[in-house]
C-alpha cells in the first residue's frame, strides 16, 4: 500500500493547487484522479472561484470520505521545489503532503486495492474559507438522503478526532471626528482610542472564559489580527478598522458571543460590526445535542477500529457535515504542526497505516 500511495502522492504534489490564488480548474489534478478510478462513477463540478469538486462513487455506500486538494501558498523558506516530492528514510516532503494530499493519495491507493462500496469527495476550496464544494454536496445529500456518515481527512496523527472548535471572523469599523490632537476631547473622539478600548474589554472577557470546558478543550480562543486607522500622531483618528476572530467551544453559542463582543464597543463610535466567516464547532448543536453527536461519532470510530484522539483547537469542514445531520469525524495522517510550514512533511509510517486502515474500511 505504501508504494502505491507514494506513487499517487508524487503526482498529486506535482500539481499546483495553491489557494490563493484560487486558479484551480477542472483539468490537471482532477483528470489524474479520474483516470485512477475507472470503476467509479465520477462527477467533476466547477463551483466557481477555484472551487472544484470530484465526487466518485462505487456501489451503494452510506459513508463518504472527504479530502481537500488545495494547499496554502509556499513560502521562500522552502529548501527545495515544493512541487517535487522528496522521500527520506522516515518521511515524505512536499507542498500539501501533510495537509492533506497524503490522505488523498492513500484514499486512491486503497480504492484501487479492492472492489468494495466507496464514496470519495475531493474538493479544492478548503483553504479559502469558502466551502462551496461541501455546501453543494450537502444540498444534494439533503435531497437524496444517501449518506449518513462522513470521514474528513485532516492531519490528526492517525487518530479519530470527534470534537473541535468553531471559527468566526469579524470586521469592525469605528468612526471618529478628525481634529487637532491637543483637543481636550481627543480621548473620546478618536476612532482608534475607541477601537483600543474595545480591544481591552474583549481581551478581559476572553480571560474570564478560561474555566469553560468541552471534550478536553478549555476556554475561548481569540485573536485580534489587524488594527489600522488614523493619519498621524498629532491628528485625531477619524476612522479605524479591527479584524478579529474567535474559536468557541462546541458548547458555546456563536450568536451570543457576537452580541457580547459587539456590546463592548461604544455605540456612538461603532460604524459597523460585520461577521465575515463562520464555521460551526464539531459536533454542532446545543450542549445536549453536541454531546449526543460526539457519542455517535465515537461509536463510528469504534466500529471502524480507529483509535480516538483528543479534541483539537483547529477547525475542519467536518463540522459542516455534522451540522447537516451526518455523523462526522476527522481522521488523517500527519500532524497539524507540520501543516502550512516550510518543507511540510508527513511520516511514512502514518501514511502506510492510514492507507491500510482505509483499505480495510472499504473492504
Amino acid at each position: 500500500m505504501l508504494n502505491a500511495t507514494l506513487k499517487h502522492l508524487e503526482a498529486l504534489v506535482s500539481f499546483d493547487t495553491r489557494n490563493p490564488p484560487r486558479e484551480i480548474g477542472t483539468g490537471g489534478i482532477f483528470d489524474y484522479i479520474r483516470a485512477q478510478l475507472p470503476d467509479f462513477d465520477v462527477e467533476v463540478t466547477d463551483h466557481g472561484a477555484g472551487a472544484v469538486s470530484l465526487f466518485a462513487v462505487r456501489g451503494e455506500p452510506g459513508r463518504v470520505f472527504n479530502v481537500h486538494l488545495d494547499t496554502v501558498p509556499d513560502s521562500p523558506a522552502w529548501s527545495a521545489n515544493p512541487h517535487r516530492l522528496r522521500v527520506t528514510e522516515d518521511r515524505v516532503i512536499g507542498l500539501g503532503a501533510c495537509d492533506i494530499k497524503g490522505a488523498a493519495a492513500a484514499l486512491i491507493a486503497a480504492a484501487q486495492a479492492g472492489k468494495g462500496d466507496a464514496a470519495l469527495l475531493f474538493s479544492s476550496d478548503e483553504e479559502a474559507n469558502d466551502p462551496r464544494c461541501i455546501a453543494a454536496f450537502l444540498r444534494r445529500n439533503q435531497r437524496e438522503r444517501r449518506f449518513r456518515e462522513a470521514i474528513i481527512a485532516e492531519p490528526t496523527r492517525g487518530e479519530a478526532v470527534l470534537a473541535h472548535r468553531g471559527i468566526a471572523a469579524v470586521r469592525m469599523a469605528f468612526k471618529g471626528q478628525a481634529g487637532h490632537a491637543s483637543a481636550e476631547n481627543a480621548l473620546q473622539l478618536s476612532a482608534l482610542h475607541n477601537a483600543m478600548r474595545w480591544g481591552v474589554s474583549a481581551l478581559d472577557h476572553v480571560e474570564a472564559q478560561k474555566h469553560l470546558r468541552f471534550g478536553g478543550l478549555t476556554g475561548l480562543r481569540f485573536n485580534i489580527g489587524k488594527v489600522e486607522g488614523g493619519i498621524k500622531a498629532n491628528m485625531i483618528a477619524p476612522s479605524a478598522e479591527v479584524r478579529f476572530g474567535f474559536r468557541p467551544l462546541p458548547s458555546q453559542d456563536a450568536d451570543e458571543l457576537h452580541a457580547t463582543f459587539k456590546s463592548f464597543a461604544n455605540p456612538d463610535a461603532l460604524a459597523e460590526y460585520a461577521p465575515t466567516f463562520w464555521g460551526p464547532s464539531l459536533p454542532s448543536g446545543d450542549v445536549a445535542r453536541a454531546e449526543e453527536r460526539r457519542l455517535q461519532a465515537r461509536d463510528l470510530a469504534d466500529e471502524l477500529g480507529l483509535p480516538v484522539g483528543n479534541a483539537v483547537d483547529f477547525w475542519t469542514e467536518a463540522s459542516l457535515f455534522s451540522a447537516a445531520g451526518l455523523t462526522a469525524l476527522v481522521y488523517g495522517p500527519g500532524d497539524i504542526a507540520q501543516a502550512h510550514s516550510a518543507d511540510e512533511w508527513v511520516a511514512l509510517s502514518q501514511l502506510e497505516h492510514y492507507a491500510q486502515n482505509v483499505r480495510n474500511i472499504f473492504a
